[in-house]
């Protein structure tokens, strides 16, 4: 299949009309037509500029002449358009280009302010509590080192007392309290009257528990049943004492009861 020649267009005749430029296209360019005062009344260069629709080198262009001629901004009537364009932005609500656009209400400064006192304070309250935290440790630490170590105050006096049971029941009630110093305390617990010789000694913290048992405590030849006691030695409470006679198969019957109060 063959293709038809191409043929050129045919020479255009001497005074015809050449065809219509583009539209919106510039005529001329810089360097084929200098801007004038003509040249940017023609091409409403000045539209043009405020529209955004300038070339860069145009407006660059513009800018330069308007510098060299500023009496061609009046006669263009560019002042009047600006004052009506800021009379434009202010009737639509919009703020003007040299006054400062509104804030959120979280950017104001009394928010801002408010909103730094508030975190000092808080940074305040936290250092506080932290030292306060660190200090309670600090105690805790030593109170419980100290309990792991149940340390004792050497005795400075002894005390001698002597105590009369009860022979009924128990009593919650103190007969002696001892304590507030080192001090040995010789009790001396009267069991004369008993028709036995030898005793078992429990010692129970009252509504905590057993503290220990003493057995085979004779009584000596006044009668008494002696426990010597360092008051450091026990944490501060009431102690029941009670004590049971120890019969030839050693089997205990209750005798008396007697109850203790230690302070520190």
């Amino acid at each position: 299949m063959r293709t038809a020649p191409l043929i050129p267009p045919p020479p255009s005749k001497p005074g015809a009309a050449s065809p219509p430029a583009a539209v919106g296209a510039l005529p001329g360019t810089a360097a084929a037509m200098p801007m004038d005062r003509d040249f940017i009344l023609r091409n409403q260069i000045a539209e043009r500029y405020i529209s955004g629709r300038l070339p860069i080198k145009g407006a660059q262009d513009f800018e330069r002449f308007c510098q060299q001629h500023p009496e061609l901004l009046d006669e263009l009537g560019m002042p009047a358009r600006v004052h009506a364009g800021l009379r434009l932005l202010e009737a639509g609500g919009q703020s003007l280009p040299w006054e400062e656009k509104p804030r959120h209400w979280w950017e104001k400064l009394p928010v801002l302010i408010a909103v730094a006192a508030a975190a000092l304070a808080a940074l305040v309250a936290t250092l506080t509590l932290s030292g306060r935290l660190s200090a309670r440790d600090a105690t805790i630490k030593t109170l419980q080192q100290r309990v792991a170590e149940q340390p004792l105050d050497p005795a400075t006096s002894t005390r001698n007392v002597r105590l009369i049971p009860s022979r009924t029941a128990p009593s919650r009630h103190n007969t002696l309290v001892i304590g507030g110093s080192a001090q040995m305390n010789d009790l001396k617990i009267d069991m004369s009257w008993s028709k036995f010789a030898a005793f078992r000694v429990t010692i129970d913290r009252m509504d905590q528990g057993r503290v220990a048992v003493l057995h085979n405590m004779v009584r000596d030849s006044n009668g008494d049943v002696r426990i010597a006691l360092n008051s450091t030695a026990l944490g501060p409470g009431s102690y029941q004492l009670a004590l049971e006679g120890m019969t030839l198969r050693g089997e205990p019957v209750a005798q008396a009861w007697i109850t203790v109060g230690i302070v520190r």
